[in-house]
């Protein structure tokens, strides 16, 4: 599905981070806290930001608007950091990327395939991006699953999908694909990506899933995800598991409708869970939540993205997963049935998002959240938890205390690599 928002006619898929590129099913959770590091003392930089008493410091020193800002990570318009962008001021107030970035003291931002031209030019984007985000480094995101939802495809290896990589029964083989994946997006300065799904797709007629799945059997899926996980941490760069609980067992997407996952908590428990958790076991860096409603974890009927009893009581204390949950993209009709887009930001914060993906109005979101906060409605406390995993989240992936250089030189010998290639045609075998 493809969602209209640029007013130059550019197709910005809707899918991003969503059900069509970003959101997910759950997996089970353990009895007990898995023994696991967490995410965020993975890869952890060699600067004195990054080596743990220097969170403190940048929490500190950041008002409460700047620790809001660092919450949000919308897509902004245009092909450069300073490209005059009727959209970007129609929708916020900034005539350029670069300046909603220090307008909104943005956290992050996701590319989309009208963001990309050649590799100099996305060098040159992520790169100014970079510089306005001043004090705090941006995470830099897209959807590069590879296959069906590949952003960055027109300048990276054209890697197979996950239904043919899972199809090996090889996790060597999904390892070194998402390691190859990851190096060719640190190389133009993109830092997290939205892969792997970690969705078991046991409906054939799923319209959003399907072949983004590594396949039907939970046990087969947990072994590619945590492959995949890996190899994107041998890249250095920050994967994210989608879409928890679970968005493998629907038939309808998620980003024109609510779906319902009737699956009771033992089939959940048995289908759904285990790639989450082995997606969590090996380090994974954010989990993306989906805007399904999932009745027996949470009766409520609320979307799971703004789901306290599966954002905060499955994912976060039964799972024991300590790093950034993402929301799907807040700009999907899953999740905007029910509220405002004034309300959607605040419910996920309190539900327990960390990362708020693709605000369908980012000023009324993000003032949304200021007030919200203000008031007592989110307390500081949780505010400051939120903020704190995304710092550590950067630390980890070497964003602090200054985000490293892209190099257009360098990005041209690893994009589309003798090497990479192989890799893909190994993995296509």
């Amino acid at each position: 599905m493809f969602r209209r928002t640029g007013t130059a006619g550019l197709l910005v898929m809707a899918l991003a981070a969503c059900a069509g590129g970003g959101g997910g099913p759950a997996g089970a959770a353990p009895a007990t806290r898995p023994e696991v590091a967490p995410p965020s003392t993975v890869q952890q930089s060699s600067s004195s930001a990054g080596q743990g008493s220097g969170l403190p410091g940048v929490l500190s020193k950041m008002s409460v608007e700047e620790k809001v800002g660092q919450l949000f990570m919308p897509v902004l318009y245009g092909t450069g950091p300073g490209s005059v962008s009727g959209e970007n001021q129609a929708r916020y107030g900034a005539q350029t990327p670069a300046k909603v970035v220090a307008k909104y003291h943005l956290g992050g931002v996701i590319l989309f395939p009208a963001n990309i031209q050649s590799t100099g030019q996305v060098v040159d984007l992520t790169n100014g991006l970079q510089q306005a985000s001043k004090d705090v480094p941006l995470l830099i995101g897209t959807d590069q699953e590879n296959g069906l939802v590949s952003r960055m495809g027109a300048l990276m290896t054209d890697f197979p999908g996950a239904s043919v990589i899972g199809a090996t029964k090889d996790t060597a083989v999904a390892r070194s694909v998402a390691k190859a994946t990851g190096e060719e997006l640190r190389a133009v300065g993109v830092n997290l990506d939205f892969a792997p799904v970690a969705d078991v797709n046991i409906d054939p007629r799923n319209p959003v899933i399907g072949k983004r799945a590594f396949g039907d059997q939970p046990g087969e899926v947990a072994k590619m995800v945590a492959a995949s996980v890996k190899g994107f941490n041998d890249a250095k760069v920050a994967a994210t598991a989608k879409h928890f609980p679970g968005h493998g067992d629907t038939n309808i997407d998620s980003h024109t409708g609510l779906p319902v996952i009737k699956h009771t908590k033992e089939q959940w428990e048995r289908i759904d869970a285990p790639p989450f958790k082995a997606a969590i076991a090996a380090g994974v860096d954010a989990v993306m939540s989906a805007h399904i409603v999932f009745p027996k974890l949470d009766p409520s009927r609320d979307p799971a993205t703004l789901s306290k009893p599966i954002l905060t009581g499955l994912l976060r204390n039964k799972l024991g997963f300590q790093g950034v949950i993402s929301t799907d993209a807040l700009n999907m009709e899953g999740v905007r049935k029910k509220y405002s887009d004034a309300e959607i930001p605040v419910r996920a914060v309190q539900a327990g998002a960390d990362l708020l993906l693709m605000p369908n109005n980012l000023p009324v979101a993000y003032n949304a959240v200021l007030a919200a906060v203000k008031s007592g409605k989110i307390s500081k406390e949780r505010l400051d938890q939120s903020v704190t995993r995304l710092l550590k989240l950067k630390q980890a992936r070497g964003l602090l205390p200054k985000a490293p250089v892209a190099s257009a030189a360098q990005a041209a010998k690893v994009l589309r690599s003798t090497e990479h290639r192989k890799v893909a045609a190994r993995a296509a075998r």
